[in-house]
């Protein structure tokens, strides 16, 4: 039986209540669960006060087998951030934003090369997705398609120095599975409209709900995030004639990395899909679901921490 964990991002002692309110203990040294295991879903770093306790908390019970962690799209990034590839250049651009983005863990680092050094290189060994019997977990978008594609062309469901230096390429179909899988699928606002992300960065790109089919849904609809400028348009067919909804008929499938609010209870969606990101980095909460085995998921399964109640 799993606990689902949604993104940390460096909130190591929201974690740590959020583990003991589910029954593990550090007893040994590192958490676990006489019954339990954890899934983390990725993005432990950047933006939250206790990134490096975050990581040894996270590290600790994935060398013990008592949780399985994935990697997110921040832990892809900082990989990135400091792997040059063959032209001798960074796979991720030392941009005023990206520098920005990284900034916290750079500085909860300082001083640290050789343990920072080190996390990159875990990094690398964190698999992309999960999947078994009865249950699918991934940090932002299980598409069959990209899925497969992965399990073809990596080793383990993991990144290697080799195909980050020959083969992460833009706009290359690894590339496509591996960005899809870790920050999800998008699509360009109507007319030029453009929406402030969290951050206060104009984007004109939706992160969309991709387990549902976007026949005749408006744009506000199929948007994961609530914007004043979202237009009530219904989505032209061509635009996501590729994107397949995810079947109630499928496995449960848990993820992160889609910064909810609110009530908990809209965590769940249909039967089998719940996303367990709830913003914790901006003063959210930070959610595991409970998952027993059910096929038919439910919010009342749903379990959080707050920061403020620290």
């Amino acid at each position: 039986m799993y606990d689902i964990i949604g993104d940390i991002h460096g909130h190591a002692d929201a974690l740590e209540q959020l583990l003991q309110k589910l029954g593990y203990d550090n007893s040994k040294g590192y958490y676990s669960h006489p019954e339990r295991k954890v899934i983390f879903v990725g993005d432990y770093i950047d933006r939250g006060p206790k990134i490096r306790e975050t990581l040894e908390i996270v590290r600790a019970m994935a060398d013990n087998k008592t949780a399985i962690a994935l990697m997110g799209n921040h832990e892809l990034n900082a990989i990135l951030y400091n792997t040059k590839g063959t032209d001798g250049e960074y796979l991720r651009e030392h941009s005023t934003r990206n520098v920005s983005q990284h900034a916290e863990t750079a500085e909860q680092f300082k001083g640290r090369g050789a343990a920072y050094n080190n996390y990159i290189e875990w990094f690398k060994t964190l698999p992309l997705y999960h999947e078994e019997e009865n249950l699918r977990a991934v940090h932002a978008c299980w598409d069959k398609t990209h899925i497969q594609y992965l399990r073809d062309n990596l080793t383990n469901d993991r990144l290697t120095d080799n195909i980050l230096l020959h083969r992460y390429k833009e706009d290359s179909r690894l590339t496509e599975a591996i960005e899809v899988t870790l920050k999800g699928k998008e699509l360009p606002m109507p007319s030029g409209l453009t929406f402030q992300d969290k951050d206060g960065y104009a984007r004109s790109a939706l992160r969309i709900k991709w387990w549902l089919s976007p026949k005749q849904l408006t744009y506000r609809q199929y948007s994961i995030g609530t914007y004043d400028t979202l237009s009530d348009e219904i989505v032209p067919e061509a635009l996501v004639s590729r994107n397949k909804p995810y079947s109630e008929t499928e496995k449960p499938v848990f993820f992160g990395h889609y910064w909810l609010s609110g009530n908990t209870a809209t965590s769940v969606y249909g039967k089998n899909v719940c996303c367990v990101d709830y913003s914790v980095a901006k003063a959210g909460k930070l959610v595991a679901y409970r998952w027993q085995g059910e096929r038919c998921l439910h919010h009342g399964n749903i379990h959080y921490v707050t920061p403020s109640e620290l």
